[in-house]
């Protein structure tokens, strides 16, 4: 039995990920498939196997939208740097894809879940309540390693279930089916899934297993992607045909998927907050000192993406933890001689992401007519009242004045102050770390292995309770947030605008998240300060300004990268040039001067990976994508 089932499994990938050696299919120390279901113990290993196959987000090689975009830009030729820094710098090719490897190993993960989907009956002691659970848990799995090929690949092959032993050569050789079905197949799995699932996990060691407000919740974003202008009505996809003829695209768009949507996430909040599920507030005090109310809300900001199981999460990724990125993210805001603690500030925002966030006014700097946009890059001195953000007498960008309090809790910067790690009474200026870069400043650009990169390092991930001792730098870890509550609001509010234009319903949810992030509503801000206040009236005005508060609310998250390629609005931001501040001066009059760093390239090509030569030559009805 064993070696048949290794022998199909042989012929399966080899259609599906070329001829590579293929792993074990058994958890450790389980001798057959028969054992490995043969008692609860062992059943419960192949479970965490199926887990097991979670991207690792939070690692540089992990995933793509970590460091393959526009929104991160990271240190060049050092050991450290990323394989995705090649795609951000347009270098995809058919031969070797950048990324192939989630390919291979979705199949795989996909393969593992139905394995144990077929088996997992047979288990004499476990009672029936506890198998419908661990059931639900893995189609959730099944139908998100599914969705994660959808979203690189587009149309891909459904595997509803596992090949027979049986099966001949002409079966393995699957097709690409349409993405419509790819995306109804993961809708109807999570349906099958939601009412099986625990609504909350109270045991600590099972946090991060799949719950119902992960099941209804993917299946809101799931929806949400198939309604979006990449995949729904999509003309430049007409040609991508089967070999059999077959349309792998519909190019009709449909106002009916984004009902769906919309839906779908009423469906989830819902869900959500009927588990305890809200909008991450941080507590008052912090160590024994009461912050102030700026403080509070910039913690509140921080901490929503990286205090581990906050009230905000809805999903976090147990697969992998964030330490090591925040060591090589971390500008080293109190060096010391002792010790090379590698906080190098290797990965800094592009000088166009600084400029998305808002003015504190809660819009954007080109439109909010009390800030001087075409000074922006002049240099001015903070006074008493900028403390709790910019040094006091310390000159920097104007860029950096007035900005919505999401620029603060997630970036650093020339003159920014850093609150935290170890410094918590923000009522004495001398207790706040503030950062120089530059060119000979404790912390400014000494070699090639050390940042800055652009001058803005990513405040967001570094957890504010991290320590600088003179010989160490010690670290909270946390698991990667893969869904929180600010995620699910916006997306609501982009299906019922998309469905209604503007509506109460748009504002109420996207005011939610405003609310947390310290700036006026959307009718208040633009009515009050805007250069155009009829914005608000149409469903494309809002619908830019949905789309802003994605950016700004989940900047860092790797939702950008995603969220730009189903807007369709890749082919515009990933064509303009990489920039920052010029990080080899030495004064304010050299240092602040816009640099180009890198003229990134991206195509029509680029919104969907290519399938690589190897694997379209062992499977002739697979089709490559357009444009590969």
């Amino acid at each position: 039995m064993r070696i048949k089932i290794i022998a199909l499994a042989v012929m399966f990938v080899a259609c599906l990920s070329s001829c590579k050696k293929y792993l074990d299919i058994v958890p450790d120390n389980v001798a057959t498939l028969e054992n490995a279901f043969a008692m609860r113990g062992e059943a419960e290993k192949y479970l965490f196997t199926c887990y097991s196959y979670m991207p690792k987000d939070a690692d540089m090689n992990g995933s793509p939208a970590l460091f393959g975009g526009d929104e991160v830009w990271e240190l060049p030729d050092i050991s450290e740097t990323s394989v995705y820094r090649r795609l951000a710098e347009g270098n995809q090719n058919v031969i070797d894809p950048i990324g192939n490897g989630y390919w291979t190993d979705m199949y795989r993960a996909i393969r593992d879940c139905n394995i144990f989907l077929e088996n997992i009956e047979s288990v004499p002691d476990m009672e029936m309540q506890e198998k419908r659970q661990w059931i639900a848990e893995v189609k959730v799995l099944k139908a998100f390693y599914h969705f994660l090929l959808v979203r690189m690949y587009g149309p891909i092959p459904v595997v509803r279930v596992n090949l027979p032993v049986s099966a001949g050569v002409k079966d393995v050789k699957v097709f690409r089916e349409p993405v419509d079905s790819c995306f109804n197949y993961i809708a109807q799995l999570l349906d099958e899934a939601k009412e099986e699932l625990l609504e909350i996990i109270v045991d600590p060691q099972y946090y991060g297993k799949i719950t119902k407000p992960v099941a209804y919740s993917l299946k809101a974003k799931v929806l949400t992607f198939a309604a979006s202008p990449l995949f729904n009505g999509n003309a430049e996809q007409a040609a991508l045909k089967s070999p059999d003829g077959t349309l792998l695209f519909n190019t009709t768009y449909s106002e009916a998927k984004w009902q769906q949507a919309a839906d779908a996430c009423r469906e989830a909040i819902a869900v959500c907050e009927k588990a305890g599920i809200k909008l991450y507030e941080h507590p008052t005090v912090k160590a024994a000192f009461l912050i102030s109310d700026t403080t509070q809300t910039e913690l509140s900001l921080r901490m929503a993406f990286s205090e581990k199981w906050n009230s905000e999460i809805i999903w976090a990724n147990t697969q992998s933890w964030i330490n090591r990125v925040q060591i090589l993210a971390s500008p080293d805001w109190a060096p010391s001689t002792q010790a090379r603690v590698w906080m190098d500030n290797r990965y800094n925002a592009p000088l166009k992401v600084a400029e998305q966030f808002y003015t504190n006014n809660g819009l954007p700097i080109n439109e909010d007519k009390t800030w001087n946009y075409g000074e922006r890059y002049t240099t001015r001195l903070p006074t008493s009242s900028h403390r709790l953000y910019l040094r006091n007498g310390f000159a920097t960008a104007s860029l950096n004045f007035n900005r919505e309090p999401r620029f603060y809790a997630y970036l650093g910067f020339d003159g920014g102050i850093w609150y935290g790690q170890g410094k918590f009474n923000d009522k004495l200026e001398s207790d706040l770390y503030w950062l120089q870069f530059k060119l000979g400043d404790p912390i400014g650009k000494s070699s090639a292995n050390n940042g800055p990169v652009t001058g803005y390092p990513i405040k967001k991930w570094i957890h504010p309770d991290n320590v600088r001792s003179p010989s160490s730098y010690t670290t909270i870890q946390y698991p990667w947030p893969l869904m929180r509550l600010a995620d699910l609001y916006l997306l609501y509010s982009e299906c019922i605008n998309e469905v209604k234009g503007p509506d109460a319903e748009v504002f109420l949810y996207l005011d939610k998240v405003r609310e947390r992030a310290g700036i006026p509503a959307v009718l208040k801000a633009w009515s009050d300060f805007s250069t155009n206040p009829a914005k608000v009236t149409t469903k494309n005005g809002v619908r830019e300004i949905i789309q802003r508060e994605r950016l700004n609310e989940l900047a860092f998250e790797q939702q950008r990268f995603w969220d730009l390629r189903r807007w369709k609005m890749a082919a515009t931001e990933m064509n303009k040039a990489i920039t920052g501040w010029n990080i080899y001066g030495s004064t304010t009059e050299t240092y602040y001067r816009p640099t180009n760093i890198f003229q990134q390239r991206f195509g029509a090509k680029d919104y969907f990976w290519p399938i690589s030569e190897g694997n379209l030559n062992v499977n002739s009805n697979l089709v490559q994508n357009l444009g590969w």
